[in-house]
């Protein structure tokens, strides 16, 4: 990867969380959380075959039969769209993310991280409270400024990110009960827009 394209900042999303809201008391939303039709109105949307079972995901043999996708507010797609930033799913629905959420959101299908088998290091890394993604995604930012979105982020993340990668990183919480709300778009716009104002650059979307 070369030319502008490399050198626009990451944004590593989750699914389930931020996209797909989960863990809300009854008392809070004594209604369910809101759902959404099937297929939103965007356009060109491709017709899909039946998928088969993935048993190291979340198992779907289509792009609606995991129960919760109905949940997925459609308007995540524009919002994300417009982020200043290269956008990678990030995820344990690794490639079913392009096959059941992208279609759904209207996104293109995008780049998605594969998770390596875990060594011995990062098996001490996890004892010690660090999150299984947090070292692969490094990795695989290469050096690249990322934000990375996700429900389960704690301190820990953030302070190996800080020691261990030598660009702008920004690990950004989500709240699973409610999922990814205008405070984080504008959140993640916002870093977004600062590193254009510190690099003098304009990161395309």
């Amino acid at each position: 990867m070369s030319g502008t394209a490399a050198q626009r900042p990451l944004l590593f999303l989750d699914v389930d969380g931020p996209l797909i809201p989960f863990g809300t008391p009854p008392e809070e939303c004594p209604d369910g959380h809101p759902t959404y039709p099937t297929y939103p109105t965007y356009p060109t949307y491709p017709t899909y075959p039946t998928y088969p079972t993935d048993p190291a995901g979340p198992g779907p043999t289509g792009p609606d039969a995991h129960p919760l996708l109905a949940r997925i507010d459609p308007a995540h797609g524009p919002r994300l769209a417009a982020l200043p930033c290269e956008l990678v799913w990030a995820t344990t629905w690794t490639t079913d993310a392009n096959v059941c959420i992208a279609p759904r959101i209207g996104l293109p299908q995008l780049p998605v991280v594969a998770w390596p088998e875990p060594s011995a290091e990062d098996e001490r890394a996890e004892r010690a409270g660090l999150h299984w993604k947090t070292r692969p995604l490094v990795g695989w930012a290469a050096g690249r400024p990322f934000a990375w979105v996700d429900d389960e982020l704690t301190e820990t993340d953030r302070a190996w990110v800080a020691a261990h990668h030598p660009a702008p990183a920004l690990l950004h919480r989500v709240d699973p009960r409610r999922g990814l709300t205008g405070p984080d778009y504008d959140a993640l716009g916002a870093w977004l827009c600062g590193l254009h104002d510190t690099r003098g650059e304009a990161p395309t979307g």
